[in-house]
């Protein structure tokens, strides 16, 4: 079938006939208008927006499509049998995905609602017959999502399937978790594996440009995200087609976070093959304390025959070089992987290569699931093994993976947690550790979107549980003002070797030399020239507030005091160090003329009305 971009299919006795093409600009947009509160715009409120799957980058998608329709007035529904319209965003990875949307759709077909629906699916598989009478959003396409609502409500059926430019990336966004941001960046990837049908969807890679991407990371860290979620079908392949690569990317993000660590950033999944040539540059910003020491680098198998058949371009020995090289040069790693069972053509020798790869590493997490033939791929042709033998090779790796203990030892340790989520059960909330093992604590929801140092006092098979010892917002807040107290002693950078390096503090300009013997050194002997300089500049302020002076007396702040991380080891010695900044500090000169001038001044008024008083009295 050729190009169904904007075909729209009449329903009823209006709209267009069968096959009538409409021009673009006909595609009816109608003006935002205000609607408070969820509220119902002209009768139409936008459905659930269901998610088959939990992919980042599908939820990334939901969450822009969501954002859109909120934008333009929509509402946004929780409850579908309520609603007007179903948007819903699938994902083809596996064959239970898609049952469960032909499951919404059947269930939407019968409520009689308009359906949407949007994502890997109908981009991949647009003629499926569950799909007839539905209108469909392609994945490069969710920033017309508006448009194809529209439409759908007027009774039209809408397919917006042709591939284009990629969306942008500020477009309006509703997060699911207010705290996470989901960041594609790329869609696509550069592999053939034979039973992928993802590729059919996404297509080739199609890459974000570096400054594209810093830019939305600089938007969101405003907006008080703390995780960035980089997604992708293939992290490692980033940038190939665009002459860049995911070392560059990974540092220039770092670059804008903030140093307090109060965001954090996770880098997505990536398969063996491309990041083979950059280890050491992933793993040392692997290292840095605002990136979680976490990746998943799906294996598949454990058999160098079944990641040939599977076209999967790597062998088993490579995988091991990945996983060997981040664990030795990032301290507490934490990796997870995938595993396929029973691919066709995998022998009972294969498979026990696969249990003895996962025995060797006993990786804390390793995602399991059965082979699942997705049609139009090279691996549906294949020659299948027995569904008894593919179960029983899924329940025989899952006993040995659930028998490890990947967190004994973990008891008693003391560590920072970033805490994001509430769990499921609506008693703890969940946190994760540096190497993202996930923590569960109990403490109130205000927590949520700060760090706190965590004491660990057991462990699961799954996550951790820990107490609060200290949380880390209000020295994150010092933290940071003086950072910007001490912002002027950075060192600039220097154009050449010529330039000086502009270190405040120090008025005569040294030769620039941005290493471990220039401006590094000189900052600790700049900082208490500018702490005092500053603190004078706070003096001289005050001064010209005499009100402010004498309704509160000002607080010192100790010129001498190191400008750095201001966090203690203890509540307790938080609450002396605020006591002691909150300490008064001495009278100034004109704070006492300006006393001894209000107090002249009473003195004065009050001999005034004594003495209007007696001529009063006289005057009778």
């Amino acid at each position: 079938m050729e190009d169904i971009e904007d075909l729209l299919i009449g329903s009823g006795g209006g709209g267009a006939p069968p096959g009538f093409r409409l021009p673009l600009n006909t595609v009816a947009v109608k003006p935002k208008k205000n609607v408070k509160n969820g509220a119902k715009l002209n009768g139409s409120l936008l459905s659930d927006l269901s998610l088959i799957s939990t992919v980042p980058g599908t939820q990334s998608d939901s969450e822009y499509m969501a954002g859109q329709l909120s934008s333009f007035g929509y509402g946004l529904s929780d409850d579908p049998d309520n609603a007007d319209l179903w948007l819903i965003n699938t994902c083809t990875v596996k064959n239970p995905s898609q049952s469960a949307m032909d499951t919404l759709i059947t269930k939407g077909k019968s409520a009689q609602k308009p359906l949407v629906v949007a994502g890997c699916v109908p981009q991949g598989s647009w003629n499926l017959k569950e799909l007839d009478g539905v209108s469909i959003v392609g994945v490069q396409q969710i920033d017309r999502v508006v448009e194809v609502v529209e439409e759908t409500l007027k009774g039209h059926e809408v397919r917006l399937l042709t591939r284009k430019t990629l969306p942008a990336l500020d477009l309006p966004k509703v997060r699911k978790n207010k705290f996470v941001e989901i960041l594609p960046i790329n869609v696509g990837c550069l592999g053939a594996c034979t039973y992928c049908k993802t590729k059919h969807a996404r297509g080739h890679l199609g890459s974000y440009t570096i400054d594209s991407l810093v830019g939305r990371v600089k938007t969101v860290i405003t907006e008080g995200v703390k995780e960035i979620w980089l997604s992708s079908e293939d992290t490692g392949a980033y940038g190939r087609d665009i002459g860049v690569n995911l070392p560059t990317l990974l540092n220039g993000i770092v670059a804008e976070l903030p140093p307090d660590a109060s965001t954090m950033l996770r880098i997505g999944m990536t398969n063996p093959p491309f990041i083979l040539e950059h280890l050491k540059e992933i793993a040392e910003v692997l290292r840095h304390p605002c990136v979680y020491s976490f990746l998943h680098v799906p294996v598949q198998s454990g058999s160098d025959a079944v990641l040939s058949a599977m076209n999967r371009e790597y062998t088993v020995s490579e995988f091991r070089t990945v996983v060997d090289t981040l664990t030795e040069l990032v301290p507490e790693m934490h990796i997870a992987t995938d595993i396929i069972c029973g691919f066709p053509g995998e022998t009972d020798e294969d498979f026990a290569q696969t249990v003895s790869l996962i025995e060797d590493y006993k990786l804390p997490q390793v995602h399991i699931s059965q082979f699942y033939p997705r049609p139009g791929t090279p691996a549906a042709r294949m020659k299948k093994v027995q569904s008894n033998i593919v179960k029983k090779r899924s329940r025989e790796l899952t006993a040995v993976f659930e028998a490890f203990t990947p967190y004994n030892g973990m008891e008693g340790r003391i560590e920072r947690v970033w805490i994001t989520e509430i769990a499921t059960d609506r008693v703890h909330l969940v946190g994760h550790t540096k190497s993202y093992v996930q923590v569960l604590i109990v403490a109130p929801q205000t927590m949520l979107g700060s760090s706190a140092m965590v004491k660990i006092t057991s462990v699961g098979r799954w996550s951790v549980f820990g107490e609060v010892i200290e949380t880390l917002t209000q020295a994150d807040k010092r933290t940071s003002a003086k950072e910007r107290l001490s912002s002027e002693v950075k060192c600039s950078p220097c154009v050449d070797q010529d330039e000086s390096c502009a270190c405040s503090g120090d008025k005569a300009a040294a030769p620039c030399s941005c290493g471990p013997e220039g401006c590094g050194e000189q900052q600790n002997s700049a900082g208490t020239d500018t702490a005092s300089h500053n603190q004078q500049l706070l003096d001289a302020q005050d001064k010209t507030s005499l009100i402010g002076n004498f309704l509160s007396r000002r607080r010192k702040t100790d010129p001498t005091r190191k400008l750095g991380d201001s966090r203690t080891a203890s509540g307790d010695s938080l609450k002396q160090e605020n006591s002691r900044e909150e300490a008064p500090g001495e009278w100034g000169f004109v704070d006492r003329v300006f006393l001894g001038g209000l107090i002249l001044s009473l003195f004065t008024l009050l001999a005034l009305l004594v003495h209007l008083g007696f001529r009063v009295k006289l005057s009778k």
